[in-house]
């Protein structure tokens, strides 16, 4: 009885942070996206150009607040910096900084 208890507990967190995941975002490759930040170095970057060791572009209420705008800014890095990257592979990277960062649910 217990086992089933926290089976369905278990499930039901797995579906509620499902629930959270913005659909742009829904089928993103986590992993992916993970082994591609760090490839591209995008942190040792951003903490460069950035004051707070990079942190500060991820303020609550700064120019990117929706996931839409969160993978341009994905995309316009790949373009400035001539990554060539695919369209799956930033919506990956955009994934992986709003599971870590932005935390949007929409």
């Amino acid at each position: 009885m217990i086992r089933g208890a926290l089976a369905c507990s278990l499930l039901g967190f797995g579906l509620n942070a499902a629930a959270q995941t913005p659909a742009l975002f829904k089928d993103a490759d986590l992993k992916l996206g993970e082994k591609l930040i760090a490839q591209h170095k995008c942190n040792q970057c951003h903490a460069q150009k950035w004051t707070d060791d990079g942190k500060a572009i991820y303020r609550p209420k700064g120019r990117v607040n929706t996931p839409a705008l969160l993978q341009g800014m994905v995309e316009r890095c790949s373009t400035q910096l001539n990554l060539s990257l695919f369209p799956e592979e930033v919506t990956a990277m955009a994934a992986v900084l709003n599971r870590d960062h932005y935390r949007f649910t929409q």
